[in-house]
């Protein structure tokens, strides 16, 4: 059981880190909400993948719900943000929900193929309505009004990354309280063992499906917090190529950790802003190096490595 100090330090981890990230890279402001949002994203996807076990290419079709929401909601009925944040995650969850309904009755290769295919539908769906959506072109044309009636949005993203970290952290102390309940450790233990839970009375399907749909409604917010803070929405939130980037950013990091999304989008995202500089073609290259050494050396993720060096320093047992 995590002692009560601990658990407070370990809340203010992502503020903390917020302000470290800030000190280092104060004029892209921008870019560092942009890190914050891909966080959320990527700590929704851990619920699945980590929690869940369950592996999906098709985490970016809530995504893309959420932020399509949210800009349509600006663009057609209110401006606010924290409403529009509310639309998002409802998008978001809709989507997760009404086709977890289907996809919790399929396992392994089918359910991969699966959430592949309904994004890829959705994706279509979208791209053909180009006089709701935009198409090709995008959804843009809204401006964002003051978040509370106070703070304006900037041209700098200054204001874009404290209201992205107020939400990533919201979002990180909410999802650490949800998975030490009851439901959280059911969660954990159909994972483990379906079957035996099952055979002792535990709903499988019906944990599922909440999972999953609680899953798409915080990344159904994560999309409409990008939509509100780039004020233009685009086809590529719904790509398959998207999802597996930030699938890619949760191995990195390690599953069923919350601090592994957090660590795993920082690394990647930090490389790609380096890599991509020197070489715009082949950045991937650098990522693919370090993934291959990671599943290879170090399968738990960077976090487990870090809880190794810490627990050798300590003289303590890696958890």
């Amino acid at each position: 059981m995590t002692s009560f100090p601990t658990r407070i330090l370990g809340d203010l981890a992502v503020p903390l880190a917020g302000l470290i990230l800030l000190a280092l890279y104060p004029s892209q402001q921008a870019f560092l909400a942009q890190i914050a949002i891909t966080a959320i994203l990527v700590l929704s996807l851990d619920l699945v993948v980590g929690f869940a076990g369950l592996a999906t290419l098709g985490h970016a079709a809530m995504f893309g719900a959420g932020a399509y929401a949210a800009g349509l909601y600006a663009l057609h009925v209110w401006s606010e943000p924290l409403t529009g944040l509310i639309a998002g995650a409802l998008a978001g969850a809709v989507v997760a929900g009404a086709t977890a309904l289907m996809l919790m009755r399929a396992h392994g290769l089918t359910f991969l193929m699966m959430t592949v295919a309904i994004s890829q539908v959705l994706y279509e769906i979208v791209s053909k309505a180009r006089d709701v959506t935009g198409g090709d072109d995008g959804l843009f044309g809204f401006t964002m009004q003051p978040v509370l009636g106070v703070w304006e949005f900037d041209f700098f993203g200054k204001l874009a990354f404290w209201y992205s970290l107020a939400v990533l952290w919201i979002v990180f102390v909410l999802l650490r309280r949800l998975m030490v309940t009851p439901f959280g450790q059911t969660v954990r233990a159909i994972r483990d063992d379906a079957g035996r839970v099952g055979s002792l009375g535990g709903r499988v399907y019906r944990h599922r499906v909440v999972v999953y749909t609680l899953s798409g409604g915080i990344a159904g917010l994560a999309g409409a917090l990008s939509a509100q803070t780039v004020q233009v929405v685009g086809l590529s939130s719904l790509s398959v190529t998207y999802s597996a980037e930030i699938l890619v950013m949760l191995v990195l990091g390690g599953t069923g950790r919350l601090w592994g999304a957090l660590v795993g989008t920082l690394v990647f995202t930090v490389i790609h802003h380096y890599a991509a500089s020197i070489d715009p073609v082949r950045w991937m290259l650098f990522i693919g190096l370090i993934l291959v050494v990671i599943v290879l050396f170090l399968p738990g993720g960077l976090t487990r490595g870090i809880a190794l060096i810490h627990a050798w320093l300590t003289g303590r047992r890696a958890p």
